[in-house]
């Protein structure tokens, strides 16, 4: 799925924002989003689980490049970053911002809105997929 997205979005194509503490981050579809798909999916279907308590992420895009440690705090999800590439190059302001705190039906429900547009655009392109394991993860995820 993630090479799918790759080649379905080209560079000119919309970015999605990741908005930490204030600070916009954009995070291209064909590039960066094409390669969180791997771990964001996981994280997610890892999350909405009542016994989650915490996770690590790294994301590994060149141009969004960070480690996440994600602490379950009750309702909301306390995300300690450490930022190494950012487009942008807003590495030190948002490690000037400090954790964000967010509730978890928000951080999976803004996700959810990113993963709606690429199943969407999956099925108006009518994109064959090698392996649709993610794909069909990630529609389970949209649907429940």
């Amino acid at each position: 799925m993630a090479d799918a997205v790759g080649e379905m979005y080209s560079s000119a194509a919309d970015d999605a924002l990741l908005v930490w503490n204030l600070v916009p981050v954009r995070l291209s579809y064909g590039h960066d989003l094409a390669v969180l798909l791997d771990d964001l999916v996981p994280l997610l279907e890892e999350i909405r689980q009542p016994e989650f308590s915490g996770a690590e992420v790294f994301w590994g895009s060149d141009t969004f490049s960070a480690e996440w440690d994600i602490v379950r705090e009750g309702d909301s999800l306390r995300i300690r970053a450490r930022w190494h590439s950012t487009l942008g190059n807003y590495e030190s302001l948002l490690a000037e911002r400090g954790d964000v705190v967010v509730p978890v039906g928000e951080f999976i429900g803004e996700w959810a809105k990113v993963l709606r547009r690429i199943v969407a655009d999956i099925e108006a392109e009518r994109v064959e997929l090698e392996d649709d394991n993610l794909y069909l993860r990630t529609a389970d995820l949209l649907a429940a």
